[in-house]
């Protein structure tokens, strides 16, 4: 794989700088690889991007199927072109707007059909040709002799395409393109003299009504043509069909010519005043340094020492993947598009953020943040407080200013609970305890989104949960993971209202946060469905699947009978005591690893035994023998999942990377330690990955971790220090490294009881 360095290059770039270089001359991003998870189910892009930017411009390279939910994967060989924004690794498909290909000779737009993976103007391309590192990426159109090479700032992108000599060089503006061929409601051009376009589209996808507004500028003069008529759908219906055919004067051989993209979700204005301000001049190699000096300000908060150069490749492609999503939802004066879909004006300084894949993200990735960077967390959050109060609701899942009401849970509530415990509630606490009260309780008055939405976005089974204390499985799929979500949720809420002084509140939501006993069967020790009158769910079969149609979501009870992260204790008395615990433990990971149902969920995956580190739901687990007292379990899994999961290849992760939460997991465990809990603000300890590795806190401090006996065998601890002291348990609370730490591990080829 490309990126990927040796030891001696590293040396000697440290060398070069010289015996007083620090981190700021440390080039992060060389061991960065964007290719790592295009392939397999990843789900991520190889785009130029600088942390939570507004646009992700990135080549497209299909259009339809799961595997096109980023636009691009590696295995394919034509290229459609590149469009303005993309999502990282997620489940669902969106975006994919505004699509540009260089052209040389004549531009077929023909045949287009919404069955064809390819436009009928896409080229060929190779990955001998093609290069990505954060903030640039480039490639070689063979169809045409192009070089296509691509820089971004946070709200635009500036493209740099090397023609051949040619009386013919053009290029194609496809405003109707979009992934998975999104309902386009509404779309417009406008051509500005001879060298600036303006464009804006509505769609109707994932997002019920997504907004852009794109704003180009040219190097090179143009004359164009519009293409604005209809084609007939697959399933009969008629399509609108919306493009500009640019044409160029003659180019001489080398010639470059340059397009600067601005986006809004606001209006045309916006994208023009990004523009502007973003990227003022032509000069490419000076938008491109830019964006690599800031992602080496991101990339260096962490700084490891590795004694591979494959470990390293994964580690600083993780941090990177982590930085793709939330994305910054302003524009430069203040505007953004709100819940309400009405404009709004903000203070520039705690932007507005979209892109919050939080069934996922509340696990590791806000955790995380909690360390390397809270004030950016809090803004998360404040964000996420305006969008209750112009939209009626917290959201579960937003995607540019909608509500998608995908996945299960209300984790919004999770993030809050977990920067309070954390002391790091730089927001308005009274409305967050507000807000999530609300997202506890059946009601859909005052939510502001198209009623079907509004229905998927409060399910019933929240009146359930109030009422008869769980989710019978014969009212609603999911039962059982909703459930065991809302039970953890209502635990964070009760944190919420204890330090609001609610002692009723406190009170209520601590019982239901105990909903999840309703669920457990003692004689199977599995969690499983009930019906309305307390029966279980007949017949059960704990490694069944029916994608979201049986009582789990995008899991089995194999996976799911462990989520009771509020209170790991109760579990495991409900087990039978910590020895029962372990063995049912155990059994997880060695069971037949085959999964049965009618519709299997493709994201149950990264299977050891019916662990599936693939999908979010058993990110946890492994931890939970730290607290049955086998340290070792958990050390010598982390470690297998180190080996086996994560690997520096366009395969490379197990599962859809979903926002960043794959790679949050990595960085956090190969640190040595994670969260089980958001919301409690103890972490498990368990392997540390890396020899010795550096944290550069926002406050000035540092986390160091030592790793004494470091190597890839000796896998099990023998004994960690904090900051001097000898732990006793394998846990540690977020006090003991707020303000700097020091951790000093002894490792071992054997199995210790060190605590």
């Amino acid at each position: 794989m490309k990126h990927i360095f040796s030891i001696m290059t590293v040396a000697a770039i440290l060398a070069a700088c010289g015996s007083s270089c620090n981190n700021s001359c440390r080039d992060y991003t060389q061991y960065v690889n964007p290719f790592i998870g295009t392939g397999g189910h990843g789900h991520t892009f190889p785009g130029a991007v600088v942390p939570h930017s507004m646009i992700q411009p990135s080549p497209d390279t299909r259009i339809d199927g799961w595997d096109a939910c980023s636009g691009y994967h590696y295995s394919d060989t034509l290229l459609n072109g590149f469009t303005q924004n993309h999502l990282s690794g997620t489940g669902c498909a969106d975006y994919g707007d505004f699509l540009i290909m260089p052209t040389v000779g004549v531009q077929e737009i023909n045949p287009q059909a919404d069955s064809l993976q390819n436009r009928a103007f896409a080229s060929q391309f190779s990955h001998a040709d093609e290069t990505a590192t954060p903030g640039y990426y480039s490639t070689f159109l063979k169809r045409y002799g192009i070089k296509a090479e691509i820089t971004a700032s946070k709200r635009a992108a500036i493209y740099r395409f090397t023609y051949p000599e040619t009386a013919d060089a053009g290029l194609i503006l496809d405003v109707d393109y979009s992934i998975q061929n999104q309902h386009n409601t509404e779309m417009k051009v406008e051509i500005l003299g001879d060298s600036a376009i303006r464009a804006y589209k509505q769609t109707r996808y994932w997002a019920f009504e997504q907004r852009l507004y794109m704003y180009a500028r040219f190097s090179k003069p143009f004359t164009c043509s519009i293409v604005d008529d209809s084609i007939t759908g697959k399933r009969g219906d008629t399509q609108r069909r919306l493009k500009a055919l640019l044409k160029f004067p003659e180019t001489a051989e080398g010639e470059q010519i340059s397009v600067k993209i601005g986006i809004s979700a606001v209006d045309a204005e916006g994208a023009e005043k990004n523009l502007v301000a973003e990227i003022p001049d032509w000069d490419f190699e000076e938008v491109r340094s830019a964006a690599k000096k800031e992602w080496n300000d991101y990339l260096s908060t962490i700084d490891v020492e590795a004694d591979n150069d494959t470990d390293r490749s994964i580690f600083y492609t993780a941090l990177y993947h982590a930085a793709i999503s939330p994305n910054l939802f302003m524009d430069i004066d203040g505007r953004y598009l709100g819940m309400d879909l009405k404009i709004h004006k903000g203070d520039v300084a705690k932007p507005v953020y979209t892109i919050f894949s939080l069934w996922d993200t509340f696990r590791a990735l806000h955790p995380l943040m909690t360390i390397i960077n809270p004030e950016m967390n809090c803004d998360f959050i404040t964000s996420l407080l305006s969008k209750y109060e112009q939209g009626g609701l917290l959201p579960m899942w937003e995607l540019a200013g909608n509500y998608t009401a995908t996945m299960t849970g209300y984790h919004a509530v999770s993030l809050i609970a977990d920067a309070l415990a954390k002391g790091q509630a730089d927001f308005d606490l009274n409305l967050a305890y507000k807000a999530a009260c609300r997202s506890a309780v059946y009601d859909t008055t005052g939510i502001r989104t198209p009623e079907l939405v509004r229905r998927a976005l409060v399910r019933e089974s929240k009146h359930y949960k109030n009422t008869l204390g769980y989710i019978p499985w014969d009212k609603e799929n999911e039962s059982v993971a909703k459930g065991l979500e809302y039970a953890y949720d209502d635990w964070c809420i009760a944190q919420l209202a204890k330090a609001v002084g609610d002692t009723a509140g406190y009170n209520d939501f601590s019982a239901k946060g105990q909903a999840y006993k309703h669920y457990f069967d003692s004689n199977l020790r599995f969690m499983r469905g009930k019906d309305e009158k307390g029966a279980w769910h007949e017949p059960f079969n704990p490694r069944s699947s029916n994608h979201r149609e049986d009582d789990y979501c995008e899991g089995t009870a194999w996976q799911w009978t462990w989520f009771v992260p509020h209170d790991v204790d109760g579990l495991i008395s409900l087990m039978g005591g910590k020895e029962k615990f372990v063995e049912k433990l155990d059994s997880l990971f060695t069971a037949d690893s085959a999964l049965e149902g009618d519709l299997v969920s493709a994201d149950i995956s990264g299977l050891i035994g019916q662990y599936a580190h693939g999908n979010e739901p058993s990110h946890h687990i492994i931890h939970l023998y730290n607290y049955a007292g086998r340290p070792d379990r958990t050390q010598e899994l982390i470690d297998r999942v180190m080996k086996e999961q994560y690997r520096a290849d366009v395969d490379g992760l197990s599962g859809n990377e979903d926002c960043g939460q794959m790679s949050a997991w990595y960085i956090l465990n190969s640190l040595g330690f994670y969260q089980v809990c958001p919301g409690s603000p103890i972490y498990s300890i368990g392997r540390p990955w890396f020899p010795k590795a550096t944290i550069h806190l926002s406050n000035g401090k540092t986390i160091t971790i030592k790793v004494n006996g470091f190597s890839k065998e000796n896998k099990y601890i023998e004994s960690v220090k904090l900051n001097g002291k000898l732990l006793t348990t394998p846990f540690f609370n977020h006090s003991d490294i707020a303000d700097g730490a020091e951790f000093e591990y002894v490792m071992t080829n054997q199995p210790k009881k060190f605590m």
